[in-house]
């Protein structure tokens, strides 16, 4: 049986100087070619210029790159992109580069598919069949600053976790991935212009405080009653609002930072009085700002965009509560980017 090569972004930089050293080469090699696999982004060895054609054959023979590809790009009338990224084992997640007057920001996947099972997100109706690895994510903040530089003339300034896949249930990768999006050594951004969105697993986020993490957090609320949480969210009965609430209040406890709730309204579904001064009562526990976000259909009827005198009520029940809100709008609608509908079609 053949040996199965050892993808060589796995490796640590010191795995990387050990190997060199193993094979007789200088360890300051394995720099070179750290530097060219993170802040270069370089897919071939041949192409590492500074190291000669005998160390390059080496490199070949013992590992491959498995980077990702762009297997399709659709462009909306906003200016939004959405990707399709084809993984090195033909598998296929999607990213999006979300541009607006002041900032470009990478929407990105974790997962393949998702492991939870929220009723309005059409990625939720496709099975998980793996989590991404660190380069994988790396990759698509790759891919989105070239759009960024090249559509929108500027660099990408913001990233959030809320493409496919629940971030929190590939922790070790997600957090791998913004080591290296963060570092000098990588793309060099701040954490401060990363957001991790999370539909709430009071375990992880407890962890995450724990190892004092340094961006920022969103938390896909949708209800701040349990009942109506578990009819659309329905993994909420293994994490319940209870849960939930004592875990932010640790990280906020932890990190002195305040958290965003995603927050969509339907209609008949969480429209109501009762829902509202749930949300508002929520909203106490620790510091806090509201994203209400407009729905975005996933072909059936089940969920319906709440009318405008619901949200009205909402935005008029948190400012009185000197709650930040903010109202947003979605993008990218017409090639179905928007939140909520990443799903692999093209």
């Amino acid at each position: 049986m053949l040996n199965k090569k050892k993808d060589i972004r796995a490796l640590t930089k010191e795995q990387l100087r050990d190997f060199f050293v193993a094979n007789n080469d200088k360890a300051f090699r394995g720099n070179q070619v750290y530097e060219w696999l993170w802040s270069k982004s370089l897919h071939t060895f041949e192409d590492m210029t500074n190291i000669s054609k005998a160390t390059r054959e080496m490199l070949e023979e013992n590992f491959v790159i498995n980077h990702i590809k762009v297997d399709s790009m659709q462009k909306s009338k906003d200016g939004t992109i959405k990707n399709g990224i084809k993984l090195h084992d033909g598998l296929v997640v999607e990213s999006v580069l979300i541009p607006t007057e002041k900032r470009t920001t990478a929407c990105v996947s974790s997962q393949v598919g998702c492991s939870l099972d929220c009723k309005f997100c059409a990625t939720a109706r496709l099975k998980r069949m793996r989590n991404l690895n660190p380069d994988e994510i790396y990759d698509q903040v790759v891919v989105i600053d070239k759009q960024s530089r090249l559509y929108h003339n500027k660099k990408l300034t913001n990233i959030v976790f809320m493409g496919m896949g629940e971030p929190l249930m590939n922790y070790k990768n997600v957090l791998k991935s913004i080591e290296m999006i963060t570092s000098p050594e990588g793309l060099g951004m701040s954490s401060k212009r990363i957001t991790v969105s999370t539909s709430g697993v009071p375990k992880m986020i407890r962890k995450m405080a724990d190892e004092e993490v340094k961006f920022n957090l969103a938390v896909s609320l949708h209800s701040a009653i349990d009942e109506v949480r578990t009819s659309i969210m329905p993994f909420n009965t293994n994490f319940p609002l209870k849960d939930l609430k004592e875990s932010l209040e640790y990280w906020y406890e932890k990190t002195k930072r305040a958290i965003t709730y995603e927050y969509v309204v339907w209609d008949g579904i969480n429209d109501r009085k009762e829902d509202i001064k749930a949300l508002v009562d929520f909203c106490k526990y620790v510091p806090c700002k509201v994203n209400l976000i407009e729905y975005n259909p996933i072909d059936d009827g089940e969920f319906q965009q709440a009318s405008s005198s619901a949200i009205n009520n909402y935005i008029s029940n948190l400012e009185m509560h000197d709650i930040t809100i903010n109202v947003r709008r979605s993008r990218g609608k017409d090639i179905d980017a928007a939140c909520g509908q990443l799903a692999n079609k093209s």
